[in-house]
């Protein structure tokens, strides 16, 4: 099973409550805000910052903010700076592969890792804020989950 970390989840969340402040936002804060923990808060956004999704400001009024609008940061973005490269299987994009001689499948994760990344890619975490996501599959069908409604874009 594709499974993200709940860091990325949790950076999910802290990045799009940030983006609904407009001023410098320290983490004891967005922990508030959001019930996630203060320290998993403050790893987050020193991860995001190193990454470039975030600013840091030091000092009295310190705190940190969104380096683009939500509009411009992808879903695939903040999975790559958490969790690093997308990646389905250990043989995609050339990795190692221990059965790599008896598989048969070598390359062929590629072009379904490469769907995930683009699908990622075109979900911006705008799209979550506003519930958005579906507008922007391209007519990709989801199933429905478990006791909820089924999705079609």
């Amino acid at each position: 099973m594709l499974k993200l970390s709940k860091l990325t989840d949790y950076a999910v969340v802290a990045l799009v409550r940030l983006g609904q402040k407009s001023e410098v936002t320290t983490s004891p804060v967005l922990s508030r805000s959001t019930g996630i923990p203060e320290p998993t808060v403050a790893k987050v956004l020193k991860i995001l910052a190193t990454q470039g999704i975030v600013t840091s400001q030091r000092g009295a009024r310190g705190g940190y903010r969104l380096a683009q609008p939500l509009e411009d940061i992808s879903i695939a973005a903040v999975i790559q700076a958490i969790d690093g490269p997308i990646s389905l299987t250990t043989c995609v994009d050339g990795g190692d592969c221990d059965a790599r001689s008896t598989c048969g499948l070598g390359g062929q994760w590629d072009m379904v890792n490469a769907a995930i990344r683009h699908a990622l890619s075109a979900i911006t975490l705008a799209d979550m804020k506003n519930h958005t996501v579906t507008d922007r599959l391209g007519g990709l069908h989801v199933p429905p989950m478990p006791d909820g409604p089924e999705v079609t874009a």
